[in-house]
């Protein structure tokens, strides 16, 4: 039986539950320190109050300890991975290699995205070291997911919904670079969702103040049976910052996808347990998302990129048929509410919203004065205040089936409960007790009043009396203690028959993969580099946070390319050679590297800004100056 999980993100606490009571097999949730959202941290108790709920149904609780480490760091990093395993945590996800040579207890390791595994190579040798699982860069097309899955034994896990980063995690040094604050350190500050322009070496502007490098969200869920085939167990939802609507619509939406694909389909479950039901109809498009995009799944394909907007569109909701001073009339596809949200594009391409004060119709009336859209323009949805009214309250039951049987005993009764795991427990209710002077109606209180589990995570579906037993008279509170009792047994030993998973058993490789690794193998602590010697790796330079490489470097690589998304590519969209390509910020120019053979963009440094009259060839050969800066920003350790 192939088992299937749907992971959703934990911003908190109350984050997690709601991710579980809606249908997540497993949540990952951020400690106190060292995960890959720095601003979504999270005390140890809040932790273990979650690990003692998601276990009622057999989730699971991972905890991301996926940042790069620095020396001093590496005690305290240990010490919190052996609390979490004390804690009972499922599994912690993991970027840097010193945790790979540390001598910690046997929970089970999965290797972060941010570890960049992108190579057959590294994720065979990331099994050999014992890692359980390894998490898939979003980048894969269904092809490379299945060459992946013939050549390794972990598991695989992969993203199916959320933001995307435009760079290969782990791989991206901008953000460090301009600001000092480091992506493999949690801390990215989000460079890829400001505008840039495009431009050549003549200074020639092909774009001007675009948002050329923030991709659409991700939005997997036409592929999810692809993705089974090709041997994915996992399904990500992105999103640590999210808040709980968020979490509750998309972790529904998704988790009713798994359960038709495990209705359809033999030998396939989902890895948890219980039944959910909702009060309201998932859809991802009433949430937060700047428009929808496959990514790489099938290939490469145009629109990947917003380049108008980084911020939520929504839902189109249909075009403007008039308008006048802070009101207008739309074609709508679905009923629009007061206080709903709206935006729309102008002529220029710049984006504009308001709140909806009231609607008469299909007139919809803004504030006084607003900017409106014009007749024809297509109006989006990007607040749906009805929907997001509903997810505030309790939104979703999640139930574990349980049949009870009724056997007479000498003494009494005995109640004995199955769950849909086959897990059981017993409680008896003794007494000397009468023959039941209305038979029928004792048998009906019998089973009316042991069907009653409100408050509990179970559902009694079945209840099972002998064909000859002898209708006693009970008490309805004795059959109502019985009841509870029988099921808070049956929960603890829910509970205590839950899995954690540990650690598979390393085969101490014998040699790394390559050796020779630049900045980018994200180096930062002497016990990394001392165990990568050990493999035979004969050149470590320290991570770019530590000491910045000189010139020419990689700050980022990336396959979305600009060249593609805007139908300038030679190899496969027959254009014309361009110059070369540089994209600009306010401040800053940085030099832009396509390796058409491995289908690659690359932004491999920072220029100088042309002066006025001077091209950015001829500014080349200043090149070196400013990445004198990037001592200056060098983080404190």
């Amino acid at each position: 039986m192939i088992l299937l999980e749907l992971l959703a993100p934990a911003r908190n606490l109350e984050t997690g539950i709601a991710a579980i009571t809606h249908g997540a097999d497993a949540v990952y949730i951020g400690a106190s320190q060292f995960g890959a959202r720095e601003k979504a941290g999270n005390s140890l108790d809040d932790i273990r109050r979650l690990v003692d709920f998601a276990h009622q149904y057999h989730a699971r609780v991972y905890v991301t300890v996926n940042t790069i480490l620095y020396d001093h760091e590496l005690p305290v990093a240990q010490q919190l991975i052996v609390d979490l395993y004390q804690a009972q945590v499922d599994a912690v996800i993991i970027q840097d290699m010193a945790l790979l040579a540390m001598d910690l207890p046997p929970i089970a390791l999965h290797a972060s995205t941010q570890m960049h595994n992108d190579l057959p190579q590294k994720v065979h040798f990331l099994e050999q070291c014992g890692i359980n699982r390894v998490v898939l860069p979003r980048e894969f097309n269904l092809n490379e997911i299945a060459e992946f899955r013939r050549t390794t034994t972990a598991e695989l896990e992969f993203f199916v919904h959320g933001a995307l980063c435009v760079c290969y995690s782990g791989q991206c040094y901008l953000s460090q670079a301009i600001t000092g604050r480091s992506a493999n350190r949690g801390a990215c500050s989000q460079l890829c969702r400001t505008p840039y322009s495009l431009v050549d070496a003549d200074d020639n502007y092909l774009v001007r103040n675009r948002y050329l490098m923030s991709l659409k969200d991700l939005n997997l869920s036409d592929y999810l049976d692809d993705l089974v085939n090709v041997g994915i167990t996992s399904f990500k939802i992105e999103g640590r910052l999210k808040d709980v609507a968020y979490v509750k619509n998309i972790t529904a939406y998704y988790s009713s996808l798994l359960d038709a694909i495990v209705a359809q389909r033999s030998g396939f479950k989902r890895q948890s347990s219980g039944c959910c039901s909702y009060t309201f109809t998932p859809a991802p498009d009433r949430s937060f998302n700047r428009g929808f995009s496959a990514h790489f799944i099938g290939g490469r394909q145009k629109g990947m990129a917003s380049f108008n907007t980084p911020k939520s569109m929504g839902k189109p909701l249909g075009v403007v048929s008039a308008t006048g001073n802070g009101w207008m009339e739309l074609d709508a596809t679905e009923k629009v509410h007061r206080n709903d949200g709206l935006c729309f594009f102008d002529d220029n391409d710049v984006l504009h919203g308001f709140l909806v004060n009231d609607v008469q119709g299909n007139r919809l009336f803004g504030p006084l004065n607003v900017h409106m859209p014009e007749v024809g323009e297509t109006v989006f949805r990007n607040s749906d205040h009805q929907f997001e009214q509903q997810l505030r309250g309790q939104t979703a039951q999640r139930l574990v089936r349980v049949g009870i049987a009724v056997e007479s005993t000498a003494q009494g009764l005995r109640l004995i409960a199955t769950d849909e795991d086959g897990i059981t427990a017993q409680c008896a209710i003794d007494g000397l007790f009468e023959p039941a002077q209305k038979p029928e109606q004792a048998l009906a209180t019998l089973k009316t009043q042991l069907a009653k589990a409100g408050g509990t995570i179970f559902c009694v579906e079945q209840i099972h009396l002998p064909s000859d037993m002898m209708p006693m008279f009970v008490s309805t509170s004795a059959i109502n203690e019985a009841r509870r009792l029988l099921l808070e047994a049956l929960l603890r030993e829910r509970i205590a028959r839950h899995v954690l998973v540990r650690r598979n058993t390393a085969q101490k490789p014998e040699s790394f993969y390559t050796n020779r690794l630049d900045y980018r193998g994200n180096v930062a602590n002497e016990l990394s580099r001392s165990f990568l010697q050990r493999l035979g790796v004969e050149h470590i330079a320290p991570a770019f946070e530590i000491a910045p490489p000189d010139m020419p470097s990689q700050l980022m690589v990336s396959k979305y390319c600009l060249k593609f998304e805007l139908g300038l590519c030679t190899r496969y969209q027959g254009a014309a050679p361009t110059k070369p390509l540089f994209i600009e910020d306010m401040v800053h120019r940085y030099r832009l590297d396509f390796d058409c053979q491995h289908c690659l963009m690359r932004v491999t440094d920072i220029v100088k800004k042309p002066r006025h009259g001077q091209s950015a060839q001829q500014n080349s050969a200043d090149t070196a100056k400013p990445r004198s800066k990037f001592r200056r920003l060098r983080t404190n350790r």
